[in-house]
């Protein structure tokens, strides 16, 4: 069964500018200091060889990483819904215990932040809010449940 990643029109193009970057810009100056790290002599002992091949991993599993997710990922649909949670719905809500508000979009994984309202949909909040409507209350279910109002959805 394959992943799919939700993601915005502008997080794919995001997704693929970073890969591009990577393969074109990056992947190069790791070959640079590779080649530089060399020049240096034995590498058995060579500490900057050993960063550069480090960096060289990551930065190509890295690249796989990407591939994998623009390979899988799925548009979140432009057509919003303000009457059930979707996918690219902004929402609202009500922490009932302390009467809090809070307003988050739900995106896929790979766009999330939820310290700028974005909010993954695998999260317990957005388990908890997707299919739902305006006035509905539901359950976060985390180490210690707490309950939320929908308050607007848009």
């Amino acid at each position: 069964m394959e992943d799919k990643f939700y993601v915005t029109e502008e997080g794919l193009a995001d997704l693929k500018k970073e890969l591009e970057t990577l393969i074109h810009v990056t992947r190069e100056e790791v070959i640079e200091e590779l080649k530089a790290a060399r020049a240096q002599g034995d590498l058995s002992e060579n500490a900057d060889y050993d960063a550069a091949r480090d960096h060289q991993a990551k930065v190509e599993a890295r690249i796989k990483e990407l591939e994998y997710q623009i390979k899988n990922s799925e548009i979140i649909s432009d057509r919003k819904s303000t009457k059930i949670v979707r996918i690219g719905s902004t929402v609202e809500l009500e922490e009932l215990d302390t009467k809090t508000t809070l307003t988050y979009k739900i995106v896929g994984s790979v766009e999330a932040d939820p310290l700028n309202g974005l909010l993954s949909n695998v999260t317990p909040m957005a388990v908890a809010i997707l299919d739902q409507r305006v006035g509905d209350i539901v359950t976060v279910q985390v180490e210690k449940p707490y309950d939320v109002k929908i308050l607007k959805i848009s």
